[in-house]
């Protein structure tokens, strides 16, 4: 008798898809631009975001296992590589992370999704820090 194996939801599944993502993203890219105390990272970002979010989308659809529309229109994210222009520290970093994780605590999803996405977004910001701290 064969085994029946349950497909796996990828983290696209399991945050909702689209509507989901689409949710977080327009809610951070608000978040960006209203909160105070985030100016270094607020203005890294052309105040015209509707690329900038349009483009998140993309790619977070493909890294949480959803379609790769990101790869599909513009090639391998190289995170790194496009982020190296600006000077990424400690500040930089814990700016994005607040107004990523007060996203994820306003955006529906499984509790275990969000904590999951906020370690995940803390060790890629981590990753893309470029600027020594003195």
């Amino acid at each position: 008798m064969e085994t029946v194996r349950e497909p796996t939801l990828t983290l696209y599944d399991r945050i909702g898809g689209d509507a989901t993502i689409g949710q977080l993203v327009e809610r951070f890219y608000d978040l960006m631009f209203s909160e105070p105390g985030v100016d270094a990272v607020r203005d890294m970002h052309d105040p015209d975001t509707r690329l900038i979010r349009a483009k998140f989308f993309d790619f977070l659809s493909g890294w949480l296992g959803g379609p790769s529309r990101y790869i599909e229109k513009y090639g391998h994210p190289r995170l790194r590589a496009r982020h190296l222009p600006f000077a990424i520290g400690v500040a930089e970093r814990d700016q994005w992370l607040h107004c990523m994780n007060k996203a994820l605590d306003e955006t529906p999803m499984d509790p275990a999704v969000r904590e999951h996405l906020k370690k995940s977004f803390a060790d890629t910001g981590d990753f893309l820090r470029n600027r020594s701290e003195t």
